[in-house]
């Protein structure tokens, strides 16, 4: 049996070089022949407000309902985005924010500091991309974004990152080193 994956593309755009990284997965894979879903946040319908917090769960729109069949469905993620301002964008953490639910996500028990991971047993890739050189977001900036992906959110509900590809500078990057960075991810996605 093959592998159920879903690529969620966290760009809003989904003309960008992270829809680009996105397809080159999803192509490779298809021939890896894997089962592939995608998401495209940017197309999808939903407030990315979470307006009263944890306090009050709001309505999920059909979309995040089908967003989080698709997760439920799936056995590996693959999360395509670029950093912004050091983190994710705020498209890809409202959705985040409205999707990843205690219930749904994480469960809190009565007595225990730690929540149960409700998505235990999942494995993810992350496919990021940023204007600033990748050794500088790491060793200056110490990476938060990555470990607001890695461990806070994914790790937090039992989902394993694997790998995490980040492609920069995108700014001022050649088609060569572009090609280079999509066959990259054809080589993860073929793995």
């Amino acid at each position: 049996m093959s592998k159920r994956v879903l690529v969620i593309l966290g760009h809003p755009s989904t003309n960008s070089f992270c829809g680009a990284l996105a397809d080159s997965y999803v192509e490779a894979a298809k021939h890896a022949s894997r089962e592939v879903r995608v998401l495209r946040l940017g197309t999808l319908h939903f407030d990315p407000v979470l307006h009263e917090g944890y306090n009050q769960i709001q309505t999920l729109e059909p979309d995040l309902l089908k967003a989080q069949a698709d997760i439920s469905w799936a056995e590996h993620l693959v999360f395509v985005f670029p950093i912004w301002w050091g983190g994710i964008p705020a498209l890809m953490k409202g959705f985040l924010d409205r999707t990843f639910l205690p219930g749904f996500a994480f469960k809190y028990r009565p007595g225990k500091a730690f929540p149960d991971k409700l998505l235990k047993g999942r494995s993810a890739h992350l496919l990021v991309t940023m204007d600033t050189p990748p050794w500088y977001y790491k060793w200056v900036y110490r990476m938060p974004g990555l470990h607001q992906m890695r461990k806070t959110t994914l790790a937090f509900c039992g989902i394993k990152p694997l790998a995490t590809l980040t492609f920069g500078p995108l700014l001022n990057s050649t088609t060569t080193q572009r090609d280079r960075w999509l066959q990259q991810a054809k080589t993860l996605a073929s793995r």
